[in-house]
């Protein structure tokens, strides 16, 4: 391993200089006009799963069809949001987000009137697809306005990292407040509120975000020449300019042939274990203790440990690179999902879900990170959706599995799938970790037109 500039850090291994902080990254011209419609828009995300857990248990009495309807929606939208990355790379996220949100809308209405009508599964499972493969992309689209807007100068490159920590907290202040928020309409209102509610939301914030069409990154198109592999990463022939030039590369090649692309999307199936796990384990556990409100309680602990964290991760000046932390941030992570199952309490699970969510964050942002130097500007949506979907994935197996394990064990039994799914992520994290980091000649990354820096990613 050589000694290269970490832009995580922003500045050279080995030193302590002043990292960017929220401030900066905050005053950054644009930046405003997309976050606080992005902010709207994925916050129905986090209620999705959730609301339809609460509602199929509710007209189903089991777990373990919540489970699977919920994971049905899962996988769904993990194999179509890759595709509505790669789409709105080449097409523009305004043109894939317009008719995603509509579609959407009507397969979540579909959903709550057949759930509620007692139609069979299979018929659930038929409304469950589209739910699914419609749910927007918003955090993904956020993310490469970040790229876009920060990639243009070196000086404001080294803003991406802290970007990527903003963008963590931003993801998981959602997931405060969504869960709670579905579970209070679920359980005071009615049954089918909180799904009800995601639909309209998803479709308005959606539409407001798609109306922000200024600082969107520019359509790639088709690439007049084409890709080549250059020492393990990929750069476009004949677009003009580097790799890192928001818009110079064209949406061809899937950001999948990047091979630390594919690592890191197996290695998120382990965070969406702990979010699945934990959302069923946590409606399990507060229906065998007569209080079914304190799963929103416990759900929301757990969450603001993770978004605690993403604050601190953004605010540390780091002196190792990313894939290192992304290493020990799993670490933890399982050492910490390892006590769940055991735990029977609320005070005890709150502050071990709490401890859970503090790991979160550190390996969701040091992924996130890795994508900058990994994937060219005109392939990063699809590589953040990938990893989104990666992360859905993770999370349908895990709300099935739990969901089994919850109806014939109880709720302990079901806090036994997040510590499986954090271990063997580790176990190929620690494996193929070398597949994480750019080969010369391509462990540099281009910022601007023309000019490179190299990036460490240990």
């Amino acid at each position: 391993m050589v000694n290269t500039v970490d832009t995580t850090a922003g500045a050279p291994e080995g030193t302590a200089a002043p990292r960017p902080g929220y401030g900066q990254l905050l005053r950054t011209p644009g930046a405003w006009t997309f976050l606080l419609p992005g902010f709207a828009a994925r916050q129905p995300f986090a209620m999705l799963t959730i609301g339809i857990v609460l509602l199929v248990q509710h007209t189903s009495g089991s777990y373990g069809s919540a489970g699977i309807v919920a994971a049905v929606t899962g996988v769904s939208m993990a194999l179509f949001a890759p595709q509505n990355g790669k789409l709105a790379d080449r097409f523009g996220q305004r043109a894939v987000l317009v008719p995603g949100v509509l579609l959407h809308a009507v397969s979540v209405t579909a959903l709550t009137v057949l759930a509620l009508s007692g139609a069979p599964l299979w018929a659930l499972f038929a409304a469950a697809v589209p739910t699914g493969a419609s749910v927007p992309q918003v955090g993904p689209m956020v993310r490469a306005r970040w790229a876009a807007l920060l990639g243009s100068s070196e000086e404001r490159a080294r803003l991406l990292p802290t970007a990527a920590a903003f963008e963590s907290v931003t993801d998981e202040f959602t997931f405060v407040i969504g869960p709670v928020l579905a579970t209070a309409l679920c359980t005071g209102v009615h049954p089918a509120a909180g799904l009800i509610a995601e639909g309209v939301l998803t479709l308005a914030g959606g539409l407001l975000f798609a109306a922000r069409r200024r600082t969107q990154p520019k359509p790639a198109g088709r690439p007049a020449g084409g890709w080549k592999r250059a020492g393990g990463s990929e750069r476009a022939e004949g677009s003009g300019g580097s790799a890192g030039s928001a818009g110079s590369v064209g949406a061809r090649v899937s950001a999948l042939s990047v091979p630390g692309v594919r690592v890191l999307a197996v290695v998120f199936l382990g965070i969406g274990s702990v979010f699945g796990g934990m959302q069923v384990s946590l409606t399990a556990f507060a229906e065998e203790i007569g209080n079914p409100g304190a799963n929103g309680l416990l759900y929301g602990v757990f969450a603001a440990g993770n978004m605690l964290a993403g604050i601190a991760c953004g605010a540390v000046a780091w002196k190792i690179g990313p894939r290192r932390r992304l290493i020990a941030g799993y670490a933890g992570l399982t050492l910490a999902a390892s006590g769940l199952w055991a735990v029977h309490s609320v005070p005890a699970l709150a502050a071990l879900g709490l401890l859970v969510g503090l790991f979160i964050a550190p390996a969701l942002i040091s992924g996130y990170t890795l994508i900058e130097p990994l994937v060219p500007a005109g392939a990063r949506t699809e590589a953040f959706t990938w990893l989104t979907g990666s992360v859905a994935l993770g999370q349908a197996g895990a709300v099935t599995a739990a969901g089994q394990l919850a109806d014939a064990h109880g709720a302990s039994a079901g806090f036994v799938v997040p510590l499986v799914g954090t271990a063997l992520a580790l176990v190929t994290l620690v494996a193929l970790r070398s597949r994480l980091t750019p080969k010369a000649p391509g462990r540099v990354a281009a910022r601007g037109m023309g000019h490179r820096v190299p990036v460490a990613v240990d």
